[in-house]
């Protein structure tokens, strides 16, 4: 029988992102020669890579190759070298038009204390162990995006301006991306916003409410988002699935990340719409860390997120659910079984750098593609 096939669209991008790709990918070529399926892929430039080989952050073409591919794998964009904000280009915009151009509106950060890693957190064990949630950020609205956006003026006299817009349609898609999640959980949905100053929280807030009565099998809670904030720290447990736009998620989600111990251990997935069939739904997936610059070309990076969001990759937009999760427990079998990047309290002499984890969680992988705990 000749194995199913799959596109994908692979970006490194910048910093360590072409190193945590490759192991990624080592990760699922060796999934799909034990599960059945094959991917095809191309390589494109993007961010400061693509700055410097192109003059753009989304060179011609790149846009158009994803959209042909059933997904995108994204590394990392940015870096010092392009940090100057008054420059013209800039990585971001990269990402940025990624999100805009391919309607990727829905974007999941799942957030999971493994009890082997409680200890490496800053955050007291006695708090976070047990915490299981998932951030569900709109993505392709707010203040991101809204026009007017820009500077003007010469010192003393600068100003800029940034506006936040939201329309009933973007705040109705991605909520019910969240409470659809909720059902395949604990059925909690926490929607964040700032109703009490802000329109634009106000209109979210009403959208949510009204989604929610199709789903009345869905717990729905508000919180105001800076009161989001210290729940977060304070008790974790608490949430399940949390919604919110834009900007605070963000922020909330980089919060969130420090109760699993590490960046290094959260991937994400950005979403669009399903297919037809319902079955499949087109997804960027890349791990929440950015292109940390500093260890870059040092085989130090812990490449878990990254080949976790390849197992949402195979989960939600393969459909694949079994190689998804032989991948998920690869990786938790090793933190088990003690392997550590640096990221993961390991000391120079135990850690692991990014090829012996990736051959780590390759060993782990169920032989023949046999699924069970």
């Amino acid at each position: 029988m000749a194995p199913r096939q799959h596109r994908l669209a692979v970006l490194p991008g910048d910093g360590v992102g072409p190193e945590v790709v490759a192991a990624a990918l080592t990760v699922l070529d060796e999934t799909g020669a034990r599960f059945g399926f094959d991917v095809q892929r191309t390589e494109h430039l993007i961010g400061g890579a693509a700055i410097d080989a192109t003059g753009s952050a989304l060179p011609d073409g790149v846009l158009d190759a994803c959209r042909q591919a059933d997904a995108v794998l994204l590394g990392a964009v940015g870096g010092p070298k392009w940090d100057d904000p008054r420059a013209p280009v800039r990585p971001e915009q990269g990402l940025l038009g990624l999100r805009k151009g391919l309607n990727l509106y829905a974007n999941l950060r799942p957030v999971r204390v493994m009890d082997a890693l409680a200890q490496f957190s800053t955050m007291r064990e006695e708090v976070i162990v047990g915490s299981d949630f998932i951030c569900v950020r709109e993505l392709t609205g707010g203040l991101y995006f809204g026009q007017p956006q820009g500077r003007e003026g010469d010192p003393p006299q600068r100003s800029a301006v940034d506006t936040c817009r939201y329309t009933e349609q973007e705040v109705e898609r991605v909520a019910r991306v969240a409470f659809e999640l909720a059902r395949q959980r604990r059925r909690r949905v926490c929607s964040v916003d700032k109703q009490n100053v802000l329109a634009t929280s106000r209109l979210w807030r009403e959208v949510v409410t009204e989604v929610r009565r199709d789903y009345p099998d869905v717990v729905l809670v508000h919180m105001l988002v800076d009161s989001a904030a210290m729940q977060l720290v304070r008790d974790p447990r608490q949430f399940d699935v949390i919604l919110t736009e834009n900007l605070f998620g963000d922020i909330l989600s980089d919060e969130a990340a420090m109760i699993a111990g590490s960046m290094g251990m959260l991937s994400s997935a950005s979403l669009g719409d399903s297919g037809e069939d319902g079955s499949r739904r087109f997804g960027l997936y890349e791990p929440v860390h950015g292109s940390a610059p500093d260890i870059a070309g040092r085989g130090l990076a812990n490449p878990l997120a990254t080949i976790l969001s390849v197992a949402h990759c195979l989960r939600i937009s393969f459909n694949e659910p079994d190689a998804a999760q032989a991948i998920e427990d690869a990786v938790e079998d090793a933190i088990n079984g003690g392997a550590r990047t640096r990221d993961l309290g390991a000391d120079d002499d135990r850690a692991l750098g990014t090829r012996e984890m990736t051959e780590r969680v390759v060993e782990l992988l169920p032989i023949g593609g046999a699924v069970g705990r």
